[in-house]
């Protein structure tokens, strides 16, 4: 068995890094991003100081979205390497501190999958046939094959595995118990693809539509009850490693076995309003999917942080249900930078100067900060990419814009013994000021540097761990918050362009990073984009400064 690193034990103070690899680096020269791109560019994430990176789906599959229609769990698309080169970069990570976690596609496989494809046929035994969810009848939404129909998860090609129905219908006969064969081969499944690499050292998964296991669950009662069992398997027969869900709604899937939720663009209560309310991304193709809702990010200061806060509360309280120091220790709620499915943080009339403030939100928040790659050097969405591998999924909603290559430049003043190349899988920005990860690390003003700097931050004081007490103290514009026992570190936010400012005691002490605020006794002034985390210990009281609102003071 290879070695893995242990997230679980520093769950509180992981900082993950998303990597689409067919977008990321090129090691072979073939056009697209590969695993050896991955581990040649291993000494960069570590220079940017992530603790987990979390791969999209690398394994064999018909591509018809974009790996998320899986053909053989237990194999690397050739396109990307082979296992080895997945056991070598799990490896090399390990050596940097780094863990690997894989996106394990729960729900369903894709209709080329020798499961899917033994179970379609017309003499499949009942244990192979009911893997998947089969109907005599016609019915709205299956796919019909062979004169019978399957029911799919996502798109068409994606038939759905069978985890049970919570409840059965007389006239629904393919309605099977969450116990019956076909289900409990696909629960021991789970497992032995888990265990699969796990020997192999991935330190965890991202499980992709975590909540689309059981059929008619109202309250999702039956996967939880799935998710709890296999949260206990884990920490029983691998411990160290963690599980991620893609479900929205942390308050719910945490308390059910999962290490960590991300707050997204749907699902939970409010129907993914959090995070949109946060930062929507500005206008995009995909923003029509999800509707205008005012940005906290945005300029224009029209946004709220209510939605967001109230989220964050009730994730707490959900997950310190059994015990009250639960929170950051056993579970925690993600928020992304954005995602694969989502426009970046650099998007419609938001620069990456804006997106500043939004980093030192993510980097200084009670959450796991997820940064998809390339938002740590303001790459933008671009809305006029090319359609590829299923990334439309409506006329108003392409995901191609947020899955452009990683803009490299100079491949060889980036950290690392290799030099791979820029994948071609899309276009990327043509635009002539694109940001670039050379021209990025040497300048020390960039947006790369302050965002490692604040992953330096939160590693190094304890006041940041997710563990550790927040009290929201106004909002939205400034939004100022305390961390700490002490309410000892203090953050001001002001996203939007226009100045603000605010009374608040106790402003004396040490701004560790700022940008844009002045103080006047008990006044902080803040400039458009500006922001600062102060150290308001008492040790610190006699090494009060204030920042400009034309360079950064960073002392992390």
């Amino acid at each position: 068995m290879t070695a893995a690193v242990d997230l679980a034990q520093r769950l509180g103070e992981l900082v993950l890094y998303q990597i689409y690899p067919q977008s990321f680096a090129d090691a072979n020269g073939d056009g697209i991003g590969d695993l050896e791109g991955v581990r040649q560019r291993l000494d960069y994430l570590a220079w940017l100081g992530v603790d987990a990176v979390w791969l999209s789906p690398c394994f064999v599959s018909p591509f018809q979205d974009a790996g998320y229609d899986v053909a053989d769990y237990c194999t690397i698309a050739p396109r990307y390497g082979t296992n080895d080169d997945l056991i070598a970069l799990c490896r090399d990570a390990h050596e940097r501190g780094i863990g690997i976690l894989l996106d394990l596609v729960a729900g369903h496989t894709s209709d080329q999958h020798p499961w899917f494809l033994s179970a379609a046929a017309p003499d499949a035994p009942p244990h192979v046939r009911d893997r998947y969810i089969w109907s005599d009848e016609p019915r709205d939404g299956w796919q019909p094959l062979g004169g019978r129909h399957f029911l799919p998860n996502f798109f068409p090609c994606q038939p759905a595995l069978n985890f049970g129905y919570a409840r059965s219908l007389e006239s629904e006969p393919w309605r099977q118990s969450v116990d019956a064969p076909g289900p409990a081969a696909n629960r021991q499944a789970l497992k032995d693809i888990m265990s699969f690499w796990f020997a192999r050292g991935v330190s965890g998964f991202r499980v992709d539509m975590a909540a689309s296991l059981v059929k008619d669950d109202e309250g999702l009662v039956e996967t939880r009850r799935l998710w709890t069992d296999l949260r206990d398997w884990v920490d029983e027969h691998h411990p160290g490693r963690i599980l991620v869900a893609e479900w929205g709604d942390p308050a719910v899937s945490v308390p059910a076995g999962f290490h960590a939720d991300f707050l997204l663009q749907f699902g939970g209560a409010d129907d993914g309003l959090p995070l949109r309310s946060l930062w929507n991304n500005g206008s995009g193709t995909v923003n029509a999917e999800w509707g205008e809702v005012p940005s906290w990010a945005d300029a224009e200061a029209a946004g709220d942080t209510l939605t967001f806060v109230t989220a964050t509360e009730d994730a707490i309280r959900a997950i310190c249900g059994r015990s009250s120091d639960a929170y950051g220790r056993t579970g925690i709620l993600g928020l992304p930078t954005s995602n694969h499915d989502f426009t970046r943080l650099v998007s419609g009339s938001r620069d990456a100067e804006q997106a500043r403030v939004a980093f030192v939100l993510t980097l200084t928040w009670p959450a796991m900060p997820s940064i998809y790659y390339g938002d740590e050097i303001g790459m933008r969405f671009l809305p006029d990419a090319p359609t590829i591998e299923g990334s439309m999924l409506s006329p108003t909603y392409d995901r191609a814009g947020s899955r452009t290559p990683m803009q490299w430049g100079d491949p060889g003043s980036v950290p690392g013994p290799g030099t791979p190349g820029a994948s071609t899988y899309l276009p990327a920005d043509p635009a002539p000021d694109a940001p670039t990860v050379s021209d990025s690390i040497a300048s020390e003003s960039s947006l790369l540097h302050q965002v490692r700097r604040l992953v330096a931050l939160r590693h190094e004081d304890p006041r940041l761990h997710a563990s550790s007490p927040l009290r929201v103290v106004t909002g939205p514009y400034p939004f100022v918050y305390a961390r700490g026992h002490d309410e000892s570190l203090l953050v001001l936010l002001n996203p939007g362009r226009s100045a603000t400012r605010i009374e608040l005691p106790d402003l004396r002490g040490r701004v560790v990073t700022g940008r844009g605020v002045e103080i006047d006794g008990e006044t902080a002034h803040i400039a458009g984009f500006g922001y600062a985390v102060i150290d308001r210990s008492a040790d610190t009281h006699s090494d009060f400064a204030t920042t400009s609102t034309s360079t950064e003071r960073d002392t992390a």
